[in-house]
């Protein structure tokens, strides 16, 4: 593109040749200019957006990633490029119709929108692979769904649940001045008290609930982790709660709705362990304590990890026996239990901008939840 014709004269045959061959030199000059300029910003948006991409050629080899994408496969691009779909764990996303959603074996349980197009380089066909995470999105239209669920049902429950409990209380009342025999007015009255008592029972519950419904947004301000975790612990007396200090963390959070996750996990972690170990021993002092206390703690500790704070609790109880249904309201395992202990949890982390987790431990028995919060506040909108 730098070639010029010389004697570039007007009125002269071979003259007037090289005006129109420096012409289009100059025109071939700037085009080259402009797609190289092009190229170079085409590559800084595909770098600075914060999505995955990835390229792959009709062997299905990658030959483009950026760094979102880099974060995604957690190494970096000298690591993966040339290296086949199956063995970076992308074949479900390359395999996909454009605009469907695929989970990823090294992702947990996030869900992925794929965007497909083709695109030739030196012409050789290539695959372009978008994904986008949408299972913050798609947990919201859950949550919203489950939230509409739970005020329709709460409120033609509730409707029906006070005048009941009214009249059941009313009518135990009068059985005193009827006049019935004393075995007879027991059973009336048995009856009634079963009737006020589930009908109270039934009430507390959808109060319960209704928390899924109603839970404020947090109130940001500084606080400490490490004093979260041992307050929140210390409420657990069942079961030994190891707290292994991290380092020093101040978060920007709502501490009284991050120590109500907290303990609503110590309280699922220590429930777990003393379901799966049942035995009693006497302790030194000659006390009963559960064989849980002596030799099953639960550990909870902490680390940074870039701009976020990870919290992990372990626990060695009986692990997670259906994964997916753990963050599925009304679903419980425990005789006693609600269903919303985990729902709420993760609500409270999201509202921080964080994450919850919840998975099997790997090679020994038990549960790993981790937390995954912003060291500064995250508005969720």
């Amino acid at each position: 593109y730098s070639f010029r014709a010389r004697l570039a004269v007007q009125n002269d045959a071979l003259g007037e040749l090289s005006i129109e061959v420096n012409a289009l030199a100059d025109l071939l000059a700037e085009n080259r200019t402009g797609a190289i300029e092009a190229a170079a910003l085409v590559q800084r948006v595909v770098e600075e957006v914060d999505i995955p991409i990835f390229a792959f050629d009709p062997a299905q080899r990658l030959r483009l990633v950026n760094s979102a994408g880099e974060k995604l496969l957690q190494k970096s691009s000298s690591l993966v490029m040339g290296r086949a779909a199956p063995e970076l764990g992308l074949q479900a996303a390359l395999s996909a119709k454009s605009e469907s959603l695929v989970t990823l074996p090294f992702a947990g349980a996030a869900r992925w929108f794929v965007r497909r197009s083709s695109f030739r380089q030196q012409g050789i066909p290539h695959t372009l692979i978008v994904l986008s995470d949408v299972t913050r999105p798609l947990r919201e239209e859950e949550r919203q769904a489950w939230q509409r669920l739970i005020r329709v049902i709460g409120h033609e429950l509730n409707n029906s649940l006070t005048p009941i409990k009214s009249i059941a209380g009313s009518l135990n009342a009068r059985l005193y001045d009827t006049a019935m025999d004393f075995k007879e007015r027991e059973d009336f009255q048995r009856g009634f008290q079963i009737i006020e008592n589930r009908a109270a029972s039934l009430n507390r519950f959808l109060q319960a609930y209704r928390q899924l419904a109603q839970m404020p947004p947090p109130v940001f301000t500084e606080c400490s982790i490490e004093e979260l975790a041992k307050r929140a612990s210390a409420l657990e007396n069942r079961v030994t709660v190891t707290v292994v200090p991290g380092p020093e963390v101040e978060l920007e959070a709502d501490p009284d709705q991050i120590e109500q996750m907290l303990i609503n996990l110590l309280r699922n972690a220590a429930e777990s362990v003393l379901e799966s170990v049942p035995v009693k021993e006497e302790g030194s002092n000659g006390s009963s304590m559960t064989a849980a206390k002596s030799k099953v703690p639960i550990v909870l500790t902490w680390k940074i990890s870039g701009q976020e704070m990870v919290l992990t609790i372990e626990d060695s109880g009986a692990g997670l026996m259906n994964p997916s249904n753990t963050f599925v309201p009304f679903y419980t395992t425990k005789p006693k239990g609600s269903g919303i202990g985990l729902i709420l949890s993760r609500q409270i982390c999201e509202a921080h901008g964080g994450s919850l987790e919840l998975s099997n431990r790997q090679g020994q028995r038990g549960c790993i939840a981790k937390v995954i919060l912003p060291l500064a506040a995250t508005y969720d909108t």
